[in-house]
């Protein structure tokens, strides 16, 4: 290992145990807003959609009402759970020909390795922003599972943008990564640079005060909770989103959002240890885990605590099922990028759960902020691999793939929700964490302490916590290199998590996530503020 940090640190979180409902965002903020609306009688899916709407304007670089994702839904009364997809497409006007290869040898400057595109017009720019399905995806989930009125869900987002989100350190080193990319967008750069070149920031010895301006995007979340997702989807904020988009070079019409609809799926229900875990189907990660999950079964002998021969059968079937992905399914997706996504679980007090992952792609998405709406654009069409006649390539009207893997677990009495974020790193991590509470029934809290590895790469990513023993047998098989857990990159995927079983309900999040928090309903027993 070739760094700097202290090999002697420790870092832990405290799980908060609950009768009532938790919600566990990789921001604290987001979890509150969450949990407020569980203690004001709200369902787990109203939870969902406060979350989420939250979670775009205190973490707006990882997702947002511009963005897509899916949710696992999981009903207490019938036991059973369902999907509701609402990931990005492509436009219909789209033309592969508008990104022409570079033919120079380079390849993406962003996520995927693919060959550079002149300009790198699929990752940045609006040329690289494809319609958006967050706002349907939870008004289809609202509309089907919800208790409060869709306006007092966006109440505390609309609150946290009339604020401004904190300018903290994380902010700005956050902000730093993207900079040189944020300011080449008026837009962009106005809201999160100064003098356009330089990130925002409260100084690295003062106590943090200043927030980014985020009034316009208040303005916008005010107007979609007092109009609903049609507001976005053919109405006045759609409308101008599409003028903003084309006035940039994009080809994201009205008519795109006019015909966009989140999708209700089967959830695939994967036997494993006497449980079922629940997981997205189709373009994502689900399928995938539920390959892994069926080999570990009968690889896996699980007894005690997990050891080198259980991390042996991790490498084994995830370095097999991303060859298999990468062949059949187009994804290419580098793993040393930074993590990109959000993640949130969610039970409420009558054991309904969400699991929900979203994102806008790259961190900042396109790096292009719509002026009309003040929010930040994804840039789906990175997905597409640019080169024709591959699994994945650019398309019109076509469906993006995700890694995501946002999953629900069952297992005696014990119920669980959990998803990552980090791209190709989320499904070594769902994987590793389900076999935690399933294989060796772990409690939460030592699920998510427990150090893991990454097999998202033909190198093996160990955490040297394992210990010498394991080390040295996945040292012995696999090609690898040493990572510790820590802030920033992460070097492992960042999950959040909620468990129900027969003492109540907890959560937790990744334990190197500076924001990250789980947040208890009966903590957050205020009322909501009328709308």
């Amino acid at each position: 290992m070739h760094d700097n940090f202290s090999s002697t640190q420790i870092t832990r979180k405290v799980v908060l145990h609950s009768a009532d409902g938790v919600v566990a965002a990789q921001h604290r903020k987001a979890a509150e807003a969450g949990a407020a609306v569980l203690a004001a009688g709200g369902d787990a899916v109203d939870a969902a959609v406060a979350t989420s709407f939250a979670a775009g304007v205190v973490e707006p670089w990882m997702s947002g009402p511009m963005g897509g994702g899916a949710m696992v839904i999981y009903r207490a009364d019938t036991q059973q759970a369902r999907v509701v997809h609402f990931g990005m497409r492509s436009p219909a006007a789209l033309d592969p020909a508008d990104y022409p290869l570079a033919g120079d040898g380079s390849v993406s400057a962003d996520l995927f390795p693919w060959p550079a595109v002149v300009d790198d017009r699929n990752c940045r720019g609006a040329s690289a922003v494809a319609v958006p399905g967050t706002v349907a995806g939870m008004a289809a989930a609202h509309q089907a599972y919800g208790r409060l009125p869709w306006r007092d869900t966006l109440q505390a987002a609309i609150t946290l943008a009339e604020e401004g989100p904190l300018i903290d350190w994380y902010t700005t080193l956050m902000i730093a990564g993207s900079a040189r990319w944020l300011a080449r967008d008026p837009a962009a750069a106005a809201l999160f640079l100064d003098e356009g070149r330089w990130p925002k920031a409260s100084g690295w010895t003062a106590t943090a005060s200043n927030r980014l301006d985020f009034r316009r995007a208040a303005q916008t979340l005010r107007q979609l909770a007092d109009e609903g997702a049609r507001a976005l989807y053919g109405g006045d904020i759609g409308r101008a989103l599409a003028a903003d988009v084309q006035a940039l070079g994009g080809r994201l019409a009205l008519s795109d959002l006019q015909s966009y609809e989140a999708q209700w799926l089967d959830a695939l229900a994967i036997p494993y240890r006497g449980g079922t875990v629940y997981a997205t189907p189709q373009m994502t990660s689900g399928p995938n885990l539920a390959r892994c999950l069926g080999r570990l079964e009968t690889l896996l002998r699980p007894e005690g605590r997990p050891g080198p021969e259980a991390f042996e059968r991790y490498a084994e079937v995830l370095l097999d099922e991303y060859q298999w992905r990468f062949r059949n399914m187009g994804d290419n997706e580098d793993p040393r990028s930074p993590a990109c996504t959000t993640h949130f679980s969610i039970v409420d007090r009558h054991g309904n759960l969400c699991a929900v992952t979203q994102t806008l792609l790259s961190a900042f998405g396109s790096h292009v902020v719509a002026p009309s709406a003040g929010m930040l654009l994804n840039n789906g069409i990175m997905w597409f691999d640019p080169e024709p006649g591959k699994p994945n390539s650019l398309a019109p009207g076509k469906r993006c793939l995700m890694n995501i893997c946002p999953v629900v677990g069952r297992q005696d009495e014990r119920l669980f929700a959990l998803g990552a974020s980090g791209g190709r790193k989320i499904l070594p991590a769902v994987l590793q964490l389900t076999s935690f509470l399933m294989d060796y029934g772990m409690s939460l809290e030592e699920a998510f302490h427990h150090p893991r590895i990454d097999a998202s790469t033909d190198t093996l990513i160990v955490d040297p916590a394992l210990g010498e023993l394991t080390l040295a047998a996945l040292a012995g098989r696999f090609p690898h290199a040493q990572a510790r857990r820590g802030v920033y990159p992460f070097a492992y995927a960042c999950p959040s998590g909620v468990l129900r079983d027969g003492r109540g309900n907890q959560g937790c999040t990744e334990i190197m996530s500076p924001w990250g928090d789980a947040a208890l309903a009966e903590h957050q027993a205020r009322p909501i503020q009328p709308s």
